[in-house]
């Protein structure tokens, strides 16, 4: 006798079917995970839902989307507009300041942004982020998050954000343009200043810029100390004309061999790896900054429906794999780690050893407004 297939509990079915009209599974997906498959037209005829396109009825016009330098899949964007109708538009930001400076301008027409950890309850208390409904993210589960990634997006009890990925913020040479082989926040100035001057590049961002500059001399990644930020101010003055640019948006001049060296992400270092193979990333010896990001909608988000909906289907562990192995920033989710292939599993850029971890700090919400660290970097990049 051919075995019959499992059933499924009647939560498991209403989970799957929300999931479906929220345009986070395919039709087949569903069909297939409820045992439908045989019975379509029947169910079309008594649920509507799940009739192709209808089940995104609720769904239309374009949703905006906010995020940082090569951190998306195409394919994944390009999919949910074929699955929902949903056109997305797509701006990207080099730092959290700018985010911002955007939010409290107002009038952004952004659905859905990318803030680092830091930077929620700063949004928050000024009212520029909305707590989530989990209900509309039936993809999110907290459980299968890596405790440490999550804290920071809820506040008072609520979720106010939900975790896109974590990465660290290093320096990424390359070796064969550099005989030296840096390992130090310290080698990294120095060599800016003498060996690698004119070749090296610095993000357009006060946290990761100031903050390494910073440990140069010992102190926080995280320093407000005015003492402390006038020594990081200083070197930095004196490195800028050694610079090749201050960009959060390097990796095009350091693949062209324009750049040499330079701050850098984590995905952006497994980027550039594909691309030049002869790239190296560092942890500088001193420390440096480990951070995670968040999906969260701004508050007055123009398409609510359409931004939950995005958030939903990026969650979504299949699609968050085919997202950890396009960028490279490794994912919080536990369910998408199953799904990443070994090789990116085992790369200590993604994964670095606990000891290398070990002298990272998360970014503190205070430099986010800190007036002096904002002057330092405006006096650095004028001069």
């Amino acid at each position: 006798m051919t075995k019959q297939r499992d059933h499924i509990s009647a939560q498991k079915f209403l989970d799957e079917l929300r999931r479906y009209q929220k345009g986070s599974v395919s039709r087949r997906h569903f069909l297939g995970v409820t045992g439908l498959g045989l019975a379509t037209a029947v169910m079309s005829a008594a649920m509507p839902g799940l009739r192709p396109r209808k089940a995104h009825a609720a769904l239309s016009g374009t949703v905006n989307f906010t995020t940082w330098p090569s951190y998306f899949a195409q394919e994944n964007l390009d999919n949910f507009t074929k699955n929902t109708g949903v056109k997305i538009n797509v701006a990207v930001f080099g730092s959290n300041e700018e985010m911002l400076a955007k939010l409290q301008a107002g009038s952004t027409g952004w659905d859905v942004f990318v803030p680092t950890n830091y930077t929620i309850s700063t949004y928050q208390s000024l009212n520029l982020i909305q707590p989530l409904d989990l209900a509309k993210l039936p993809n999110y589960d907290q459980a299968a998050q890596e405790q440490r990634f999550i804290a920071e997006g809820i506040i008072d009890g609520k979720v106010y954000a939900v975790p896109k990925n974590w990465g660290t913020t290093g320096f990424v040479y390359n070796a064969k343009a550099m005989p030296q082989k840096p390992t130090s926040w310290k080698e990294f100035w120095d060599l800016t200043r003498k060996e690698a001057s004119g070749r090296v590049m610095v993000h357009d961002y006060q946290l990761t810029t100031i903050g390494n500059a910073l440990k140069y001399f010992g102190y926080s990644f995280n320093s407000v100390d005015p003492k402390e930020l006038a020594d990081a101010e200083k070197l930095l003055i004196e490195c800028k004309p050694h610079l090749f640019g201050i960009n959060s948006d390097y990796k095009p001049s350091l693949i062209a061999g324009d750049a040499w060296m330079s701050v850098c992400w984590t995905g952006d270092a497994v980027q550039l790896q594909r691309d030049v193979p002869e790239m190296t990333y560092v942890l500088g010896k001193e420390g440096g900054e480990i951070w995670s990001d968040f999906y969260a909608i701004p508050t007055g988000a123009p398409n609510i429906e359409a931004a939950y909906a995005l958030i939903d289907w990026l969650l979504t562990p299949e699609i968050n794999a085919i997202e950890v192995k396009a960028h490279g920033y490794p994912a919080t989710d536990s369910r998408t780690n199953k799904l990443v292939p070994k090789e990116m599993l085992e790369n200590p850029i993604l994964y670095p050893a606990a000891e290398a971890l070990a002298p990272l700090e998360f970014g503190a919400a205070a430099t986010l407004t800190d007036p002096l660290r904002a002057e330092i970097m405006a006096r650095f990049k004028a001069a």
